[in-house]
Order: structure tokens, then sequence, then C-alpha cells
């Protein structure tokens, strides 16, 4: 107990009940972080290992986590360094580890653990600092390196942090290579107190330098076309980082710009009291800039602090993932003349499939979580990606990085501005006008912490038999057939109008998501309910 706080969770309720007030108490949060020896159950979900700090994300629990890394590689188990692209420990060693964080709190100290327990089996490190998930991805190509570890948990709350790892072809770490880290770092729990190494520092290395040149070499993404943009259009574009590890990158990217402006780059572990994602709500800041521009062309975008998600504004709407994924490929696809696939997480807007089926491309869809998004992004795939984007503000596109990329969308979306002469949603007004109305959105309801996994999973499977093909039911006031059953995540209905919804656990939160697509802008709200209705009644709920 620290000052009266029985843990640190009770400690991070009272510091988010008033961030500018309580401040003071983060002192607090990293004695439970270096002196809480509670074991933590270790689950790399979509996108890593997520912990509130000083809770289950302790300094020990890192350490056993990277432990259980450091037993992986020396065990050598074909399937694992075949997943990882490597022979084995040696070259592991040789060819080493880049390690980095965003701005959480505590992160150059977890960084420091981390490294440390490296170097003390031989391992060469290099330490990035404060660095984007996509540097990380572009980095480990251009140095060769074995793999990366990113101390961050994307766009959770300020008194969450997480574990991230990329093997050598810089995307998410498949199953082969989580399920094995679970289960030594789980067996591990048990019985270990890791003791502290020295906090080791690795070699420094600048993240961004490496990515600039993985753009260039990529050839996606026309910078000179950006440049020239910027500097003769009657433009403006904002760009809000809340204080994460985005903030200077474009400036480093696309060098000083009078055009362009950016909000909360300053120091912030807390974030200003909000959750820090790329949301509707979040994006106020952007649209203050933009309605106060007189510029004929306006852009404006938020990115969470690891920069692999991305929202978008133009002044006029907000214009999501659902829709500029689909603006991405037919940008990639007409302007750009890239042919390929279109790879989608499931839950994703139909705006693309439409547009695919009219430009005879195929559409792969898959699971949530980008790393499903790998077979279609290899460069040495049959089946190559034209984009790949889930509807939870992730993307990337041909010849890039295997994990989401914010600045890649960013600098498409500029350029798409510099081809067209149109702002995001003129282009996109276009595309619906040729290609069909489509709107999407998601919501979802808490449940109880004790039905999180397989027992949760289990209670939603009994949607698919209920509502199986042909069945009708009410959408609001309007009877709709159940058209199709589609179960690559979760269960998704699909309407005889073109409508349809998706019911899926969170793969890191309490929580059942609903992702839903009306044909009408009226008709989300009929669509949500039913999706409601339909969860609570699996459920048992009220």
């Amino acid at each position: 107990m620290a000052q009266g706080f029985e843990n640190a969770s009770a400690c991070w309720k009272t510091i988010l009940s008033d961030v500018s007030k309580n401040r003071g108490l983060l002192p607090l949060i990293e004695k439970f972080a270096r002196e809480n020896p509670s074991p933590g159950k270790i689950i790399f979900g979509t996108s890593g290992w997520r912990g509130e700090i000083g809770v289950d994300f302790t300094f020990n629990n890192v350490r056993i986590v990277a432990s259980a890394i450091i037993e992986m590689f020396k065990e050598g188990d074909r399937p694992v360094m075949e997943a990882m692209g490597v022979s084995g420990f040696d070259e592991i060693r040789k060819r080493g580890v880049i390690v980095g964080h965003d701005n959480r709190f505590l992160g150059p100290d977890f960084a420091g653990e981390v490294i440390g327990l490296l170097q003390r089996e031989g391992i060469r490190t290099w330490y990035a600092g404060e660095a984007t998930t996509p540097e990380f991805s572009a980095g480990i190509e251009m140095l060769q390196a074995a793999c990366s570890i990113n101390l961050t948990p994307s766009h959770n709350p300020a008194n969450y942090a997480g574990f991230k790892f990329n093997p050598s072809d810089g995307g998410p770490a498949g199953s082969e290579i989580t399920t094995r880290i679970e289960e030594i770092a789980n067996r591990m729990m048990d019985k270990s107190i890791i003791l502290p190494s020295s906090p080791g520092h690795g070699e420094k290395v600048d993240l961004t330098s490496p990515y600039i040149q993985f753009i260039k070499d990529r050839e996606t993404i026309d910078l000179g076309r950006i440049s020239d943009f910027l500097a003769g259009s009657d433009a403006i574009i904002c760009i809000d980082n809340v204080h994460g590890a985005t903030r200077g990158r474009v400036r480093r990217v696309l060098g000083e710009s009078e055009k362009i402006v950016y909000l909360r780059t300053e120091d912030d572990f807390l974030f200003g009291g909000i959750a820090p994602e790329p949301s509707e709500r979040n994006m106020a800041g952007v649209e203050k800039v933009l309605r106060e521009a007189k510029a004929a062309l306006k852009l404006g975008v938020i990115m969470d602090p690891d920069g692999d998600r991305i929202r978008f504004a133009d002044g006029t709407m907000q214009i999501p993932m659902n829709y500029f994924g689909a603006m991405a490929f037919h940008f990639l696809r007409v302007h750009k003349k890239i042919t390929g696939v279109v790879a989608k997480s499931v839950g994703t807007s139909n705006l693309v499939n439409a547009i695919a089926e009219r430009l005879g491309a195929p559409v792969k869809e898959t699971k949530v979580g980008f790393k499903n998004f790998r077979p279609y992004l290899l460069r040495t795939s049959g089946e190559r990606a034209v984009v790949a984007f889930e509807e939870s503000d992730g993307i990337s596109g041909y010849n890039h990085t295997l994990e989401k990329d914010a600045l890649f969308g960013l600098f498409l979306a500029i350029e798409m501005m510099a081809v067209t002469g149109k702002s995001l949603s003129g282009y996109l007004g276009d595309i619906m006008d040729e290609f069909g109305h489509y709107y999407p959105d998601r919501s979802g309801i808490s449940v109880d912490r004790s039905l999180v996994g397989e027992p949760l999973i289990k209670r939603l499977s009994v949607i698919r038999g209920k509502y199986g093909k042909g069945t009708c039911l009410f959408v609001g006031s309007s009877q709709r057939t159940v058209k199709d059953v589609i179960t690559v995540d979760g269960t998704k209905l699909v309407f005889d109008d073109g409508s349809w919804l998706m019911i899926r656990p969170s793969g890191t939160e309490p929580k059942v998501r609903f992702y839903i697509e009306a044909r009408t802008a009226e008709g989300k709200r009929a669509v949500f309910e039913t999706a409601e209705r339909i969860t609570k009644e699996a459920l048992g709920m009220p």
C-alpha cells in the first residue's frame, strides 16, 4: 500500500479522475510498478500484450516476458524460427533486436530492462527511443535486424502499457511466435521473480531516417509530388499528434511547411485526460483549425501515440477508415495503375467490395487483426494487396510495411488531393455516386470480466445457429431476410438489402463489439439496436 492506495489501479482511478490535479501521483505508480511482485496473465491479443501499469504491467512481469522471448530464441524450435525468418539463436544474436517505446510513462525504463536482459545473453541491441510502430517495421528490414520489441499499447488510455513483438519481415508476430511466448511466460509467472540486470542502453538508432529511405525505395508514395503540392497549392493540413510518438515525424519526411499545422506535440504522459485514439470526438481541435482556415483545400488528421491508426477530416466531414480504405484502393488502382487484391477485415464497409467488383479485383476478407494481412502484403505473395485496411483506423498498401501505418495514410491522402485537385469529401462523393452509398459504424457493450475468452465466445456462438440463411427478423420496422452468414471472425449477418451487422468479442477488453452497415444514414440506428438485442439475448442480459 502506498500513501493510502491499496493498489496501482486505485491510484490510477484517482489520477484519471482529474489529471491536472493528480498527475503528481505518478511517482506512486512507478513505485507500484517496481515493487509489485504479483503475476499477470500474458495474452498476446490482436496487437501484443497490454496491461495496466503497476497492476499487471510491472517491471517484474516485463522481465518475465523478455526472458520468455530469450528462452524461445534459445530453444530454436524450427516452426518458430521459420516464422521469425531466422535460422536460429546465433543468427538472432548477430542480427540483433531493435527495442524502443512510444511516449508512455516509464517507457524508457521498461525498455532498459529489456535491453539489459538481451545484452546479458550476448544479443546485439539497438535502442530506438521514442518511435512509431511503422518505423519499427521498416527499420527491421532496413537494418536487417532479427526482430523488434516495441513497448506500446497503441491507442489505449494512459494507465496502460504494452509489448509488441515483430519478426524479421517487420509484420506483427504470428500465432506460431506469440503462443510460444505466452506458454513460456505464463509458466514462469507461477514461480519466477526475475531480478533486474543492469539497465541496458544498446546502440542508439534513429528509426526515422531508415523509414524515409524505405518510402523512397518502395515508391508507392510519391514524396516529390507531395512536396510540389505543398509548395504550390492553396491548402492547409492540420495534424494532431495527441502527444504521441508521431510528433516531429511529418516534419522530418516532408520538411518545413507553413501550410502544415501541428497540434498536441508536447510531452504529456496522461494525454490531457483523454483516451488517445483517433475517434470522432477527439477530432474537435483539428476541425476547429479547418473551420477557421480560408484555404481552398483542407485536410486534417489525428494519429494515435504509436502511429499505427489515423482518422481524417476535411472541414466538411470526417472520413473514417471504412471510407478512406475504399478511396485508397480506388486511387492506387485507377490513378496509380497498381493491380492486385483488396485485403480488408470482415467488419469493414462493403463500399470497397463494390469498387473492387467493378474494377475486377478480388477481395480478401480476414479476421480482425492486422497480422492476418501478412499473406497479401509480402512482396513474394502471388496475391499482393493494393491496399490492406481494417475499420479500426489501420492501413497499409502495396510494397509498404506489414504493419499498419498512420503516416502512410496521411501521405496517401495528400497525394490524393494533389492528383485529383479535390478535398477528400469531394473525391469520396464522386466515388459513391459511381459505386453506391454505404453507411458503416461501430459500437459495443461491456460485459463482466469473468466472461472474457472462451466463455464469451461460446455464448455468442449461438447467434449463428439461431439466425441462419433465410431467417427473417425485424430491423427497426422493416422485415429483413438473412442473405448470408459469415463466421470468419464472430458472426456477420448480411441482409437482403445489403445492410449487415457483425458481432464479435473484443480481443483485448471485456466487451462485445458491433460492426454495422446501413444503406442510408438514417438506417444505422435500427441496425445497431438489432445487434444489441441479438447480443443480449445470447448472453442472457436484460
